[in-house]
């Protein structure tokens, strides 16, 4: 694994990943298709990329319960536990409704409602993720979203895999479809026969999933574009080399395009982690993946002191941030900018992945900086509620007429006016 030295913090930031001109140009052309001729186009898609037939795209009741009987009753359980901690972190989000009255009468406030239906992309690929089910369908369901649909490429038998069907039972999710890539996109957010559209799309997938999400936001919400996953290690001298370089190749195997950086003032630290990182290496069934994002974007980087690490981060403003230093809750204070922060050597970037409640849909390619990740604020809409008295439009209606003559809004003025007249 390379070593550098901080010198430059502005050549650190990793460029964001836009795609290429002919990759947005296949996923318009799909995202047209869907539009015009729904389902049809679907199917052909789903046998052109997904390589097999599918006479429907709905997940039967029996095909939920062959996933049961294919799973072990441990992890059914560990499915149940990890969502109550999922439920539990996320109803602290839940924010009320609320309305004030003033001394003349007036009535202003906030009308919190959630959406009214939700899509669900859930990745396929080269691994099963029952875990983004449980992060992107449980807060929807704290907030009150009523209907959930959740889509997922299917594998060339025509399935969705065991583990997946059982977290969206769990979870509670009622509609499910064996469709994936920017058709599954363009079929959440326009509609074909099977499937009818929905107000919002969360959920993470491959770059033309990412480009279709771009492309249909206005038609629909979007939660993110989210990129290659990442991680930052804030370490010191008192962290584990063997235990940080098993944190970096958590991420590694996500994807080629995945991220995962040291930032440490320790020289004999980057040393050993990066000797460490190509012993684990070898080791891992998923190596050849995890070889390529360390090669490509894996980096230890060393700064002069403690306080340019932390610089250093606010910089990168990274996915997942684990600090394993001395005193390390001193140093959150100073973080700016970070997806999920992960305090301490027990604090594992996995913990918050499965288990914790956090929700692990977070801000990538540096757009920590200004989003947050996947809450329970997603899934809701606000209305502000404004019940004007007369006293107040007495006191304040010249003052607003003259605001919006000033604007040239004549209209406006008058439509206040006319009211004080009378």
């Amino acid at each position: 694994m390379k070593i550098q030295k901080v010198d430059d913090l502005v050549s650190i930031k990793r460029s964001i990943e836009t795609g290429t001109s002919e990759q947005l140009s296949i996923v318009k052309n799909i995202l047209s298709d869907i539009r015009t001729r729904g389902d049809e186009a679907l199917r052909e898609y789903t046998e052109k990329f997904d390589r097999v037939q599918l006479a429907s795209f709905s997940v039967t009741e029996e095909e939920i319960a062959e996933a049961y009987r294919t799973v072990d009753e441990d992890f059914v359980e560990i499915v149940r536990e990890a969502g109550e901690n999922i439920r539990s972190f996320h109803e602290k989000q839940l924010r009320p409704s609320w309305m004030t009255t003033e001394e003349n009468g007036t009535i202003l406030g906030q009308k919190i409602t959630p959406l009214d239906s939700v899509g669900v992309y859930v990745p396929g690929g080269t691994a099963a993720y029952p875990s983004s089910v449980l992060m992107n369908v449980i807060p929807a369901k704290v907030a009150g979203v009523k209907r959930i649909v959740m889509v997922s490429p299917p594998d060339k038998e025509g399935k969705l895999p065991a583990a997946v069907l059982v977290a969206a039972k769990e979870a509670g999710v009622k509609e499910i479809f064996k469709v994936g890539g920017a058709q599954a996109i363009a079929a959440l957010a326009y509609g074909t026969a099977s499937i009818t559209a929905v107000d919002k799309i969360t959920g993470p997938g491959n770059i033309f999933v990412a480009l279709a999400k771009r492309e249909v936001f206005g038609d629909v919400d979007i939660d993110m574009i989210a990129g290659p996953s990442e991680i930052a290690v804030l370490a010191d001298e008192t962290a584990r080399a063997e235990e940080i370089a098993a944190d970096l190749l958590s991420q590694a195997e996500h994807d080629p395009r995945a991220c995962s950086v040291l930032v440490t003032p320790s020289q004999r630290l980057a040393d050993e982690v990066s000797l460490e990182v190509e012993k684990q290496l070898a080791l891992l069934p998923r190596k050849e993946i995890a070889a390529r994002s360390i090669a490509d974007y894996g980096v230890i980087y060393v700064a002069a002191n403690l306080d340019q690490a932390v610089e250093t981060i606010n910089v990168l403003a990274p996915e997942h941030l684990e600090i394993i230093t001395e005193n390390a809750m001193e140093l959150l204070g100073k973080i700016r900018h970070a997806g999920a922060i992960f305090i301490g050597r027990y604090s594992s970037e996995p913990v918050g992945d499965y288990f914790a409640g956090p929700n692990h849909v977070l801000p990538t390619n540096g757009t920590a900086r200004f989003s947050s990740p996947l809450n329970v604020d997603d899934f809701q809409k606000k209305s502000s509620v404004i019940v004007y008295s007369e006293k107040a439009l007495r006191d304040n209606g010249a003052k607003i007429a003259a605001f919006a003559r000033m604007e040239g809004l004549e209209a406006h003025a008058r439509a206040v006016e006319m009211r004080l007249k009378n």
